[in-house]
């Protein structure tokens, strides 16, 4: 028999209440982490009394500390599994785990004990509601509604705060809505706690994927298979990971090498990858529009640099890669569109003067296009000129549409017009050089007024015609008539005769 009672000597029951009834106290006044010390200590001195580890998970309980509360909780009711409140306990911490069907089997086996307890009957509801959001959110991570998954598992996180697995389900979501600052935030606050997740470097791996930081991602996918060498979608990430960064590191090689249709094909080999990585098909495609540009493909340059800016509003480099494009297809109103759009987003000395070039283009080309009329380049010297003027001149003068109806004979007097117009200004230096440069030609002075059968006569020599005759010939230079049809040829200035059936 223990006599240390009777000697004076409390006995490690005694020891271990007083400890207890110490926790109690100290749980009274909120001061959790001390209760915890005392019923350690009790439980230490009598490791078989359930009471102890009921106590101790309530204390953890109140620190958010609920897989260390389930953990007691289930060793009281080990001890003793007709403990009321260690069951709802018990469900307690696995609705806050997320394990609602876990917390249904806990207040299934309480209502054995006590089938009218109105506290577990809350309890059984709150479990119901996360299941059904559980499930919601599982459904619609399957069909693709993303912000569903969000919707539904922030009401289950609402009842079940320690849940990580609903938290990565959420985060994973986000990532898949491109808001990757909100995923990455919970990611690591999840990894700060336990660093070896597996679910949440997944899901971290695949934040950095869609943001382009490809090289990242693999080597997160590389430590979660490390980690469970069987985690599936961690498997096919790392594969795509891998194909992804190949096609276009191989593409960015060849066309450094010049090697352009190659990395043409790489890139859009790349591209048929992945649809849902946003940010690296938009990079994909302005390069692919920077090979094309190459190969001198412009259009469809312009249709890779406006899949790049749908996937990417605010690429800066797409808008001027597509700019120049509409540039150098005479696409001016576009051009100065996209150039607009540029200076505002970065306001640049250099981005305002391509705003103001493609703004001195567009105005340009609403004028007559003098280079066309003569079907000659801007590059085209004085002799080429003068062999254009001569080669259309000839073509459009109202004698050679004598024969035609009224209507096609002003066509050709337009014409005819437009080319000495053409010549008038194309063969005088200054006024070319001001009309390349962008001046209205009511500025020009001596252009006002010019007298198109002046300049022919002036060309050719000899008298001129007049418009706007009705039938009949006109007088060539040098009094020689000009005839159409089977007939001869009219004479031209010099002796030269022109003839064509």
């Amino acid at each position: 028999m223990d006599n240390s009672s009777e000697n004076g000597m409390e006995t490690d029951q005694e020891v271990a209440e007083a400890k207890k009834n110490e926790g109690n106290e100290l749980y009274k006044r909120q001061a959790y982490d001390q209760a915890i010390e005392c019923y350690s200590e009790a439980i230490g001195t009598c490791p078989m009394c359930a009471s102890y580890y009921n106590n101790r998970a309530a204390a953890y309980m109140m620190l958010d500390k609920y897989q260390q509360a389930l953990e007691d909780v289930q060793e009281a009711l080990r001890l003793n599994n007709k403990l009321v409140k260690g069951y709802l306990r018990e469900a307690k911490c696995h609705i806050a785990l997320g394990s609602a069907d876990a917390a249904v089997r806990s207040l299934e086996r309480l209502a054995d004990i006590e089938p009218s307890n109105k506290q577990a009957e809350s309890e059984m509801r709150t479990a119901k509601l996360v299941q059904l959001h559980d499930l919601a959110a599982e459904k619609a991570f399957i069909d693709g509604d993303f912000r569903k998954v969000v919707y539904d598992m922030d009401r289950a996180i609402d009842r079940a705060p320690a849940s990580s697995r609903f938290k990565i389900r959420r985060a994973e979501a986000l990532a898949k809505l491109k808001r990757f600052s909100e995923a990455q935030e919970t990611i690591n606050g999840l990894l700060l706690r336990d660093p070896m997740n597996a679910d949440a470097l997944y899901v971290r791996g695949l934040c950095l994927y869609y943001q382009d930081s490809i090289e990242k991602a693999q080597q997160h996918f590389q430590q979660v298979l490390r980690l469970a060498p069987d985690h599936k979608i961690a498997i096919t990430a790392f594969k795509k990971c891998k194909l992804l960064k190949g096609k276009k590191d191989q593409g960015n090689e060849a066309f450094k090498k010049g090697q352009f249709q190659a990395a043409y094909d790489l890139y859009t080999e790349a591209l048929s990858i992945d649809p849902h990585n946003v940010n690296t098909n938009a990079k994909l495609y302005c390069n692919r529009a920077t090979v094309g540009a190459k190969l001198k493909r412009l259009e469809e340059s312009i249709q890779d640099c406006t899949s790049a800016i749908e996937l990417d509003e605010n690429y800066l480099k797409a808008y001027m890669r597509r700019a120049k494009c509409f540039y150098d297809t005479e696409q001016f109103e576009e051009a100065v569109r996209d150039y607009d759009k540029i200076y505002n987003m970065d306001k640049t000395r250099d981005n305002k003067r391509l705003l103001q070039d493609a703004k001195l283009e567009l105005k340009k080309s609403k004028r007559k296009d003098y280079y066309k009329v003569l079907s000659i380049t801007k590059a085209a010297s004085e002799d080429e000129i003068k062999k254009a003027y001569r080669k259309h001149a000839l073509l459009h003068h109202p004698d050679r549409h004598a024969n035609k109806s009224v209507d096609e004979r002003k066509q050709e007097e337009i014409k005819f017009k437009e080319v000495n117009e053409a010549y008038s200004i194309l063969s005088d230096t200054k006024k070319r050089y001001r009309y390349d440069s962008g001046q209205d030609l009511e500025e020009m002075e001596g252009f006002s007024g010019f007298d198109p059968n002046q300049i022919f006569q002036t060309f050719f020599g000899g008298p001129g015609f007049s418009f706007g005759s009705n039938g009949g010939g006109h007088g060539f230079p040098g009094g020689s008539n000009f005839s159409s049809g089977g007939g001869g040829g009219g004479g031209f200035p010099g002796g030269f005769h022109f003839q064509f059936s």
